[in-house]
């Protein structure tokens, strides 16, 4: 059976991979460079779907996202769940973070801002 794959992502390059997911036996398990400009590919999951190259202001977000600490795995059977996919979203969800006090991954994956 293939080893399953997952995503990656390079934030500079606006670039995508699916790889085999990392082993833990393996010593750069956890340090990929993208094949582009070398720079270590951030693992993104294996629920993710890339934007297309152009489209900046969603790369924008993807950045705030993964800065953030949010990642696209699976869960049971709903995928990765709310990922907002525009600064307007990502902005509420951050002003609401910072009025109560809620971690910002928390916040970004709200589906509805009270």
């Amino acid at each position: 059976m293939p080893p399953s794959k997952t995503s990656y992502v390079c934030l500079p390059c606006r670039a995508a991979y699916k790889l085999p997911h990392p082993s833990r036996e393996r010593a750069d398990a956890g340090r990929r460079p993208c094949p582009r400009c070398s720079q270590p590919l951030v693992h993104v999951g294996s629920a993710f779907a890339a934007p297309p190259r152009r489209d900046t202001r969603a790369w924008r977000v993807l950045s705030v996202l993964l800065h953030a600490g949010v990642r696209f795995h699976k869960s049971c059977c709903g995928g990765p769940g709310y990922r907002p996919r525009t600064p307007r979203e990502v902005r509420e969800r951050m002003a609401h973070a910072r009025r109560t006090g809620e971690p910002f991954a928390r916040a970004l994956v709200r589906p509805e801002v009270p």
